[in-house]
């Protein structure tokens, strides 16, 4: 028997992502069904079920493909000399959140997500995880604006931090929930706030 390739694997894997998105926000979390999943993937539940056997396991994958972009861009702004001001890396990151809510509507996800935290222990530990990465980051962010004088010489870092991912997640609130959220009115909003 052949064996089956890395690419075709993650290929698959992928082809069930897709799908399990496509599911959530159409549907959302609860009301989708892993017989869902597997009929809009277009698999057999035995080819589903060697890749994901729950729904928080989906949940887990999508939301953690997605915070890799995101921290992955906060990584590549950390590394810059002069880091650029913090309302410009506001901008990039809600420039990812608007991509993502443009191209397949995951962002919707992210509130569900948050929701389910508060009720299933296992969600909230991924959360806590995965969303702790972007936190850790933006506190990050919040010292090297700190040394750089973008924030006053006795700055709570770590409060700073918590303030900045607090701004990513409520612009998402706001664009899910009211609808016609826009970013530069909001990263407008920030640099006032800032000033």
């Amino acid at each position: 028997m052949p064996r089956v390739s890395e690419a075709h694997l993650a290929a698959r894997r992928q082809q069930i992502l897709d799908a399990a998105a496509r599911c959530f926000v159409r549907n959302g979390f609860h009301q989708t069904s892993m017989q869902d999943v597997i009929k809009e993937a277009d698999l057999s539940v035995g080819a589903f079920y060697r890749y994901f056997k729950s729904k928080n396991e989906l949940i887990t994958a999508i939301a953690g493909e997605k915070i890799s972009q995101a921290t992955g861009l906060l990584d590549q702004l950390l590394a810059l000399d002069p880091m650029p001001p913090i309302p410009e890396i506001l901008k990039r990151l809600l420039e990812l959140v608007d991509a993502a809510a443009e191209h397949d509507g995951t962002v919707r996800i992210a509130v569900q997500v948050w929701g389910e935290a508060v009720h299933d222990p296992e969600v909230g530990a991924l959360v806590e995880e995965i969303y702790g990465r972007v936190r850790e980051r933006a506190v990050l962010i919040a010292e090297r604006a700190r040394a750089a004088g973008q924030l006053p010489p006795d700055a709570d870092v770590t409060g700073a931090g918590a303030a900045f991912f607090g701004l990513v997640q409520g612009y998402i609130l706001q664009k899910v929930l009211l609808g016609g959220t826009d970013r530069r009115t909001y990263v407008s909003g920030v640099r006032t706030l800032l000033s």
